[in-house]
């Protein structure tokens, strides 16, 4: 039965659309992500969505923007300022954006897509790259040697390509890794230098590593 959009209330209604795509796309998938969907999982009408986001991609933006804050959390309480060397928060980061990918799969999909960050809606690239900023504090402590944001958009790069190609299982298959943290132990030896791994936080996979 569909409600009234009056009475669940303008600011309501958007948050439920949004949360509505947040689990559908958990479930199902970005193509799952339509206008008509959404609102029917809502249990409102078909042109419910369209008042308070005219366009599609204002929408999946505003699911994408879910997705962006979720992983700044978990990167913060990876890389809060500690006893822990630079390095060691950055291997932290890095197992914390690879568990995100390989278990958000569909969200992790949706928050890359060109057009959405290309869009300007909502501010995608606003919420984004104060995230690479992260990555290129790291790496400038780790590499002071190396030009940060270089390093730090290469090292980005691997990341991106574990997390695809692991998904895919070609990873798995081409290296015969159990996990993907052994390849990510190898990127970061790669941008960073190599380093005894038997203390070494780097050399813990990413928890999510045992999943397909």
């Amino acid at each position: 039965m569909i409600e009234s959009e009056k009475e669940k209330g303008p600011d309501g209604l958007r948050e439920r659309l949004v949360d509505v795509g947040v689990e559908l796309v958990a479930a199902e998938g970005a193509q799952a992500l339509t206008l008509r969907e959404i609102a029917r999982r809502a249990g409102v009408s078909h042109g419910a969505p369209r008042r308070y986001f005219p366009t599609h991609l204002e929408l999946l933006s505003a699911i994408a923007r879910r997705g962006f804050a979720e992983l700044a959390g978990r990167v913060a309480r990876a890389t809060g300022e500690g006893p822990a060397h630079p390095r060691a928060r950055l291997a932290g980061l890095s197992r914390v954006y690879l568990d995100f990918a390989l278990d958000n799969r569909g969200m992790y999909e949706l928050m890359f897509r060109h057009d959405l960050l290309e869009s300007g809606h909502l501010g995608l690239r606003d919420t984004s790259l104060p995230l690479f900023g992260v990555l290129v504090d790291l790496v400038g402590r780790v590499r002071p040697d190396a030009d940060a944001r270089t390093v730090a958009g290469s090292l980005w790069a691997g990341l991106h390509g574990i997390a695809q190609l692991w998904g895919w299982g070609s990873l798995r298959l081409a290296t015969g890794a159990d996990t993907p943290g052994t390849v990510l132990r190898a990127l970061l030896d790669a941008h960073l230098g190599a380093e005894d791994h038997g203390s070494s936080a780097g050399d813990r996979g990413p928890s999510a590593g045992a999943r397909g």
